[in-house]
C-alpha cells in the first residue's frame, strides 16, 4: 500500500535523497520547497513550492497544497548552520537559526496535525550537535541551541501525539555531504536518506520520542 509521504527542505541533499529513496519503495511524495531544483523535478514527485516553513504566507501554501492530503509521514527536514563563537557572538543569525531550525518545525507539525492519519509518525531531521552531554568543542551556538531545543519540541510532540497513536522519531542523519557543510561529510546523503528511511519505516509508537544516530544508535540528550 503506497503511504502519502510529506518532506520539507525537499529540493536538495538529504531531503532530496530522502525523496529518491521513499518514491523508489512505492510510495506517493509530496517535497515541499522553496523553488525546486533540476534534480527534484526529474524525480516526477509531488512538488509544493514557495514553502518558506519560517513564514505565515509559506504555511498557508503548505496547508493549501495539502489540503486533501491523509498524511502517513511527515518529515521535517528543513533547517540551517551557522556559524558563532564567543568571540563573536551573531545574534542575528542565532535567532535566524531559532526560526528555521526549532520554531518551523513545530510550526509545521502543529499546522498539520488534523491531517495525520492515526498510526501516522513524524520525523524530526535533529543533530547530535543539540546534545548537551555530547559537547566536547564548544562554539556553533545558534545551531547547537537551536536544535537543542527542536529535540525539546520533538519529545513534547511524542506525549502530544501518543493519543492519535502518531509515533515521533528524532534523527541525527550523521556528518553528512550536503552543501550545508561544503560537502565536506563522511557519509553521502543517500546513504544517511536510506539509513533514515530504514529508521522512520521501523518507527513504532514504542519508540516514540527517542534520540537517534541515524545508524540505530541512541543518542544522550
Amino acid at each position: 500500500m503506497k503511504n502519502n509521504i510529506v518532506i520539507t527542505g525537499a529540493n536538495r541533499g538529504i531531503g532530496l535523497a530522502m525523496c529518491m529513496h521513499f518514491k523508489a519503495q512505492g510510495d506517493r511524495v509530496f517535497a515541499l520547497c522553496r523553488k525546486t531544483s533540476v534534480e527534484l523535478t526529474a524525480l516526477d514527485v509531488n512538488i509544493i513550492e514557495d514553502i518558506d516553513v519560517t513564514s505565515d504566507l509559506g504555511i498557508a501554501n503548505m496547508v493549501s497544497g495539502l489540503k486533501h492530503i491523509d498524511i502517513d509521514v511527515l518529515v521535517c527536514n528543513a533547517g540551517i548552520l551557522r556559524d558563532e563563537s564567543l568571540a563573536n557572538l551573531n545574534l542575528s543569525t542565532i535567532r535566524e537559526q531559532f526560526e528555521v531550525n526549532a520554531l518551523a518545525p513545530l510550526r509545521v507539525v502543529a499546522s498539520l496535525q488534523k491531517q495525520l492519519n492515526q498510526g501516522a509518525k513524524v520525523a524530526l531531521i535533529t543533530s547530535r550537535m543539540g546534545s548537551i552531554a555530547d559537547n566536547d568543542s564548544g562554539g556553533r551556538y545558534g545551531y547547537r541551541m537551536s536544535k537543542a531545543a527542536l529535540n525539546a519540541a520533538a519529545m513534547s510532540l511524542s506525549h502530544d501525539l501518543a493519543s492519535n497513536k502518531v509515533a515521533v522519531g528524532i534523527y541525527h542523519p550523521g556528518y553528512v555531504q550536503t552543501e550545508m557543510v561544503n560537502y565536506g561529510g563522511d557519509i553521502s546523503a543517500s546513504d544517511a536518506a536510506k539509513k533514515l528511511v530504514e529508521l522512520i519505516n521501523q518507527l513504532t509508537l514504542a519508540q516514540s520520542g527517542i534520540f537517534k544516530h541515524s545508524n540505530g544508535s541512541v543518542l544522550p540528550w
